[in-house]
């Protein structure tokens, strides 16, 4: 049980004890004290005064005196200042804790309790190569799922691939008009970016050919289009000449024009004659894709395996797309849904702060949420879990509410545990990034760049001399990915954040080679002591401040579990990490341990150095990062 537990738990008895008020332990409100005032942790009076009619000094007065002569020998001593009751530990509580905890390298972990998670991430597409965005969303996914399991859940992880679609066809199209027979054979290349090249080139003759197609129409000349895209531009045209000065307005209807212009370009029409084909199974277009697939398959199995990133299970959209039409039949007989007078289907989400929102085309092809809505009951179906996370980017936060809210109105058994863990997109310091542009940056390339950085930062400090070409290889490895992902993660996945490669391999900073090298060096601390040998049995009763600040943080590490659990936050683990490596630091460079005052004292020094060392290394790992044993 965490410290704040068993506080609020001897509160509750004795505020029982003395005014025969029974109080849930989980009601009463603990802090830790504030670094100004003396005590561990704060009693919150304010809730307690009005229901005991008592003033909040007289109130924690009695009650501080009631937990000191308790006889539990919890606490040592109190203050009370201005309604708050400040409580000291006493140092048997937290000797007791180190000698229980400091050799268990699960500490921390909860227990299996039987219930099931899903966690959905990665999702990539078939037409590209992972990029930055990817590696937010897979060290967020992965690192969610860890935290999940160590908090006693059975986690399932899974991955949807949307590898099919216009997108995918236009990669497709351009590797038949220029890629010459190319392969990853052939050229040498991973087959994601293979096909991710194809992708771009698409895009570039599209460009090219839309061009003339927009000047022709800013002129007003209309005549090549169908009369139905004529009437949408000559409309978007009206109210562009009526916006001068609205650039906003005038950007979004530019936007509107413009896409009109690319889908009548030749290319976009044999990019839809493609899907067609598609749908109709025709064999010479399902024998490219598919080959272009397993390309970029084995392409995504290196990145993900080079990243640590694994799932349980992958599903493909080729195999889930038609799934949900049966949901619209029964929607409709339920009055969920509706049908408008063209046929098609929608759902009013007006009274819930929404839209109206269609399921269903007139042409009766279902749309992405209907997929969605059919994929997660047949997961339900298959996993029965009590919750599914979707890892999943803040540009579809409408989408998932939408998702949520269809399932509950359906009252499917999965509607409840859907959540969505929206994360805010990453860029670089020189702006976003642009698929179709090329302007995308490789997962690879800049795990390639953070290694290089990596390799450069740790030979400019000198300390790796004695490694061997293959140790030097794994270390430097180790401390790119390191840096990369704990940049990634120490930031609440709910803020957009930019990336900047150089100051997330900073030595001294809030970054991962600053703890792992703080790893490191009491793993040294360690074997130096191994090697010496001593009396183990013999262990100070008494703490130091500063050996106290490590213990007492060391502590906080099930409740830090709980927290990054219950707000899906990897970011709560990074920080917390973070400050246990600085305050071990600062414990560190005060106290030797080597030439302790006494042998009792040098043993319980190095109990605080194992629990610190088993919880850096325990949290790292959640957060998906390797700790060397030297660097």
């Amino acid at each position: 049980m965490a410290v704040v537990q068993v506080i609020q738990s001897a509160v509750s008895k004795e505020i029982e004890a003395l005014y025969q008020l029974h109080l849930e332990p989980s009601a009463i409100q603990i802090n830790e004290t504030k670094p100004e005032f003396e005590g561990d942790y704060t009693v919150v009076l304010f809730a307690l005064v009005k229901s005991l009619k008592k003033n909040p000094e007289a109130l924690g007065k009695e009650l501080g005196e009631q937990l000191i002569a308790s006889g539990n020998g919890l606490f040592s001593k109190f203050n009370v200042i201005k309604g708050f009751l400040n409580l000291t530990l006493s140092e048997t509580y937290w000797l007791q804790f180190l000698q229980e905890n400091h050799q268990d390298p699960q500490y921390g972990y909860k227990a299996k309790h039987g219930e099931r998670v899903m966690v959905e991430y990665s999702s990539p597409n078939t037409n590209k190569p992972l990029h930055l965005g990817h590696l937010r969303n897979n060290f967020l996914g992965w690192s969610i799922a860890e935290i999940y399991k160590a908090n006693g859940y059975e986690v399932i992880k899974t991955c949807i691939v949307n590898d099919r679609g216009v997108h995918i066809c236009k990669s497709m199209l351009a590797w038949q008009k220029f890629g010459q027979d190319a392969t990853p054979q052939s050229t040498g290349l991973k087959g994601d970016h293979l096909v991710g090249d194809y992708y771009v080139k698409f895009e570039n003759e599209l460009k090219a050919q839309a061009a003339p197609l927009q000047a022709k129409v800013m002129t007003g000349d209309v005549s090549d289009f169908t009369k139905e895209d004529q009437d949408k531009l000559q409309l978007f045209l009206g109210k562009l000449s009526q916006l001068a000065g609205n650039t906003e307005k005038t950007n979004e209807l530019q936007e509107e024009i413009k896409e009109i212009v690319r889908n009548n370009t030749p290319i976009m029409k044999e990019v839809r004659e493609m899907l067609l084909k598609w749908e109709q199974g025709d064999p010479a277009t399902m024998a490219l894709w598919k080959e272009m697939n397993s390309w970029v398959y084995a392409g995504f199995d290196a990145t993900y395996k080079r990243i640590g990133s694994d799932f349980d299970k992958i599903y493909y959209e080729s195999d889930t797309y038609l799934l949900g039409k049966d949901l619209v039949e029964e929607g409709l007989k339920k009055g969920v849904f509706f049908q408008k007078e063209d046929g098609s289907v929608w759902i009013d989400l007006t009274v819930d702060g929404l839209d109206q929102k269609i399921v269903r085309r007139r042409d009766g092809t279902s749309v992405y949420i209907t997929q969605d809505i059919g994929l997660a009951v047949f997961k339900y179906k298959e996993y029965h879990c009590d919750q599914s996370i979707y890892v999943v980017g803040d540009e579809q936060n409408y989408h998932f509410k939408v998702l949520k809210l269809i399932a509950q109105k359906l009252e499917l058994p999965a509607a409840d545990g859907i959540f969505h863990l929206s994360y805010g997109m990453v860029e670089l310091p020189t702006g976003k990034m642009k698929s179709r542009e090329g302007t995308v940056v490789d997962a690879d390339d800049l795990v390639d760049g953070m290694i290089q950085i990596a390799q450069q930062k740790t030979e400019e400090l000198g300390k790796v001399k004695d490694f061997t070409s293959d140790e030097l290889a794994a270390l430097y490895d180790t401390i790119g990915l390191g840096a990369l992902k704990f940049f990634l993660l120490r930031v609440d996945p709910k803020k957009r954040m930019v990336f900047n490669p150089e100051e997330s391999i900073d030595f001294h900073g809030f970054t991962g080679p600053f703890i792992q090298y703080t790893h490191a060096r009491i793993k040294s601390i360690l074997r130096k002591e191994a090697a010496a040998g001593g009396d183990k049995t013999a262990v100070s009763k008494d703490l130091l401040p500063l050996e106290k600040a490590v213990v007492t943080l060391a502590e906080q590490y099930t409740a830090i579990l709980e927290q990054a659990g219950a707000e899906h936050n990897p970011s709560v683990i990074a920080s917390y990490i973070f400050k246990l490596a600085q305050t071990f630091n600062s414990f560190y460079s005060e106290h030797s341990i080597v030439n302790a005052e006494t042998n009792e004292k040098k043993q319980l020094r190095l109990q605080i150095v194992q629990i610190t060392v088993n919880i850096i290394a325990s949290g790292m790992y959640l957060l998906g990062i390797r700790v060397p044993e030297r660097m």
